[in-house]
């Protein structure tokens, strides 16, 4: 094996043993078993930074060219491989679920839901991590749908087990909702199959393979598209996400934020779009329209909202709108929009959610009412609060302007009155996120302590958990805000592959 090899495998095995060895101790070890985890995550990461730096000129026959790949027989009688790779556009989102999923272990060495079974809780992070990742990495539509599928029953368990007190119904939505999601995606992984003979996503992005017929392009784009807006989630198939959200612990809620909903908005781009690219160019603008509707729907519901995880979680139906806008103009602009709004996203709300499981922590409330005058006891939690906050409703300089700025230019890009009214009402969408934001710190941050937070005193100090996984997400919302080209460099070569296929 290469050393590209190598490091693709560790980082799907290492989180998968540490999961494994964590959970595997016994109560009294709880600690030590936290501790063994998150280094098993940090390790991961360190995996993920070292296949970064080994890149080499991809490889591969079609529009797919993996720098690292696996291909080795999986279930030969069935004509299945285990084939995993990483390209510019896969990348960053590795590295992504990498972070987070590390931040998040370091801060349940300090913070966990429940003393006594923290080791469980780091287990099943570092589960869903693998299976992510697996999907990120996956380059098999079959071996795609099981690393889809992983993440499902950890993500369950950490909703029902550690969550609030709604907790069991949001976790059932929350499945009832993705199983909906898995059978489509099924349904569409054997149209596709079984007309191309092939599930391999290198050569099915090969020009040269024989492709399905128009209409077959178009079953097979619907059905994935589906299965992908569930996830994504795509207005309005989004009302399993604010329950999920607002029940989730702290690390349920960043996790599921910050990557899990990427698996929708990259299965898009990279398996609908990818497979079925004539099926993709008849339904862009009705997948335009749903874009530019969620945008402006998470905004005006955000503006509605009272509780501060649920105003956080619906902002990711409007954030998301925008990732799937740019997806929609098949146009390189708004590919690279969807990528760096992804990662700006993962960045800046998982930030957010872990300010906003701070302060419940604190104050014991996500009641908006009842949060007034932050500032005044606890201002480091208020200022991070509102750093995130400017953050994601699209300061430029931070993060999140890039994303929705690239979704609007490239709608007037692709020009035509429908493209063009769609980016005019998305940057209305965008001045939505700003009306709702500043509410949200009018009424948290400004005006005299309320009960709830007037007498945090020393608990209003950030603790060391809270130093160590907010500090990188705080510093790459900045970097990236300031030089976007550290995202976009990684996935130049193979969004302007993947636009050629529509003349943009």
């Amino acid at each position: 094996m290469t050393s590209g090899q190598t490091l693709l495998l560790a980082a799907l095995l290492l989180p998968a043993i540490g999961a494994l060895l964590a959970a595997g101790l016994p109560a009294r070890l709880d600690r030590a078993g936290r501790i063994g985890g998150t280094a098993f995550a940090a390790a991961t990461l360190g995996v993920v930074v070292a296949l970064g730096l080994s890149r080499t000129e991809g490889s591969g026959t079609g529009r797919i060219r993996p720098f690292a790949e696996i291909d080795a027989p999986w279930a030969p009688t069935l004509s299945l491989r285990f084939h995993i790779g990483v390209d510019g556009i896969s990348y960053p989102l590795v590295v992504l679920t990498a972070l987070l999923t590390v931040l998040c272990c370091v801060y349940c060495l300090w913070r966990v839901p429940e003393p006594g079974r923290g080791r469980l809780l780091v287990a099943l992070l570092l589960v869903l991590q693998a299976g992510i990742t697996g999907v990120f990495l996956a380059l098999d539509l079959v071996l795609f749908f099981v690393f889809f599928e992983v993440v499902l029953l950890p993500m369950y368990a950490v909703i029902a087990v550690w969550g609030g007190a709604d907790r069991r119904r949001a976790a059932r939505k929350f499945v009832l909702y993705t199983l909906f999601g898995s059978v489509l995606l099924l349904v569409g992984v054997f149209v596709v199959v079984s007309r191309s003979g092939t599930g391999d996503l290198v050569a099915l992005s090969d020009p040269a393979v024989r492709p399905m017929s128009a209409g077959m392009q178009l079953l097979a784009f619907v059905l994935l598209a589906l299965a992908f807006a569930v996830k994504s989630p795509l207005w309005p198939l989004h009302t399993w996400l604010p329950a999920a959200h607002t029940e989730a612990p702290t690390v349920g809620s960043v996790i599921l934020a910050g990557v899990l909903l990427k698996m929708g908005t990259y299965g898009l781009l990279r398996v609908a779009v990818g497979v079925a690219p004539d099926g993709a160019a008849r339904s862009a603008p009705v997948l335009g329209v749903l874009a530019t509707a969620a945008i402006l729907a998470g905004g005006l519901i955000c503006l509605a909202q009272s509780e501060l995880k649920r105003l956080i979680a619906y902002s990711s139906v409007g954030h998301m709108g925008f990732v799937l806008l740019g997806v929609a103009t098949l146009t390189a602009t708004g590919m690279q929009a969807a990528l760096i709004g992804n990662i700006a996203h993962g960045l800046v709300t998982g930030l957010l959610f872990f300010v906003a499981g701070g302060i419940k922590d604190r104050a014991h409330t996500g009641d908006l009412a009842r949060l007034g005058g932050l500032r005044e006891t606890a201002p480091a939690l208020s200022g991070v609060l509102a750093y995130a906050a400017i953050a994601s409703l699209g300061l430029p300089g931070l993060a999140g302007f890039w994303g929705e700025a690239f979704a609007v230019m490239a709608s007037f890009e692709r020009g035509g009155a429908l493209w063009i009214t769609l980016g005019s009402l998305a940057a209305v969408g965008a001045a939505l996120a700003a009306a709702y934001f500043l509410r949200l710190l009018r009424r948290v941050t400004h005006g005299p302590a309320a009960p709830a937070v007037a007498g945090l005193g020393v608990g209003a100090r950030l603790g060391p958990g809270e130093l160590v996984a907010w500090s990188p997400l705080i510093a790459l919302t900045l970097v990236i805000g300031v030089a976007p080209a550290l995202t976009l460099h990684w996935s130049n070569a193979a969004v302007e592959a993947l636009a050629e296929v529509f003349g943009r």
